[in-house]
């Protein structure tokens, strides 16, 4: 099982939900789950220190690099979740190729559940594994702009994860309709969610509106 997560505008939660939706799995699965963050943020929703050494970046930099060295680099992020970071540097996802994508996704292949966190520039391996996942989630607030972009999307999500905010006149019903597609879960916006992330301390308790709305779209 692969799910990837991504959105067509920055700051619109995919890295809180991938984190969230990833921690979820990890602790009902028997394998534990793998985080793979394409986006650079992960770790730092996690409560991590940014990483200094190699990373994916590298990996997929190095055409011969083996997918046993690959699993070299993920970081213990405790809950039975697994992490692989992209890049110490932060540098971009877009950077890399199709091809370097398409590696990605075959050396991902195995036993456990995967969570990638493809983030909102969908272009090399962003692209690959939103397109390629057995889930893809767009995380979308309800926002005109969002849904512009969301249409004109390269990837056709299998479901949306909704990001309620307050005020906002479009709803479940209307993003459906737009897209086609369904809704799988709702977020409300908790100011409680907004704590745990800016405290470093989501992996040690997920807010219980954010587990329910993962549970739904797991």
């Amino acid at each position: 099982m692969l799910i990837s997560c991504w959105s067509v505008k920055g700051g619109s939660g995919t890295t809180v939900v991938s984190v969230a939706l990833a921690l979820l799995i990890a602790r009902s699965s028997p394998d534990g789950a793998l985080l793979v963050d394409l986006a650079g943020d992960a770790p730092a929703v996690l409560g991590l220190r940014d990483p200094t050494g190699p990373c994916t970046a590298d990996w997929m930099a190095e055409p011969d690099a083996t997918p046993e060295a690959l699993r070299r680099l993920e970081i213990d992020a405790g809950h039975g979740l697994t992490l692989l970071p992209w890049a110490a540097s932060g540098d971009d996802a877009c950077a890399a190729n199709s091809e370097g994508g398409e590696r990605l996704l075959t050396a991902l292949t195995g036993s456990r559940p995967v969570v990638v966190d493809c983030g909102s520039r969908l272009a090399g391996p962003s692209l690959a594994l939103a397109a390629s996942a057995s889930v893809s989630l767009l995380v979308l607030r309800p926002c005109y702009l969002a849904l512009r972009r969301a249409l004109a999307a390269p990837v056709c999500a299998s479901g949306v994860v909704l990001v309620h905010e307050m005020q906002r006149v479009l709803g479940r019903r209307d993003v459906e309709d737009v897209l086609g597609i369904p809704v799988r879960a709702e977020v409300p916006w908790d100011p409680v969610v907004a704590r745990m992330v800016d405290a470093g301390l989501l992996a040690t308790r997920v807010p219980r509106v954010l587990e329910r709305a993962m549970r739904a779209a797991a």
